[in-house]
């Protein structure tokens, strides 16, 4: 059943608050970590050669190779995944705006309030 022109109207403007606040969200300093492509790259080399011991581990009786082998997997990935410390803030193309007042009321109670007084004009 197709939506009515007054609640495609109400989604498509739900779908751009979403958008907007997405945005913002992406846009927001996390704490001044970020992943860094270096420790990606170097994490991955450890994981494949660390999967490579641990091949070798476990084909010849060496079972120490295939322990070693894993705990070099292990760090490659703790490498690749842990955030590094920023210099400061992530630059952004947008200027800086200023914080938005937080109210008490919710989103869906703003949505009905915007409804409200759409209605009430015609």
């Amino acid at each position: 059943m197709p939506l009515s022109e007054q609640e495609q109207r109400l989604l498509d403007e739900m779908e751009r608050h979403l958008m907007r606040n997405d945005a913002d969200v992406v846009s927001a300093p996390r704490d001044g970590r970020t992943l860094s492509y270096r420790n990606i790259v170097y994490g991955t080399v450890l994981v494949l050669l660390g999967l490579g011991g641990l091949i070798v581990g476990v084909a010849a009786p060496l079972i120490v190779v295939g322990v070693i082998g894993f705990v070099v997997m292990l760090g490659g990935v703790i490498l690749a995944v842990t955030p590094t410390r920023g210099l400061g803030k992530i630059p952004t193309a947008e200027p800086d705006r200023p914080a938005k007042a937080k109210t008490n009321t919710s989103f869906m109670d703003r949505m009905n309030d915007r409804w409200d007084k759409r209605q009430g004009d015609h």
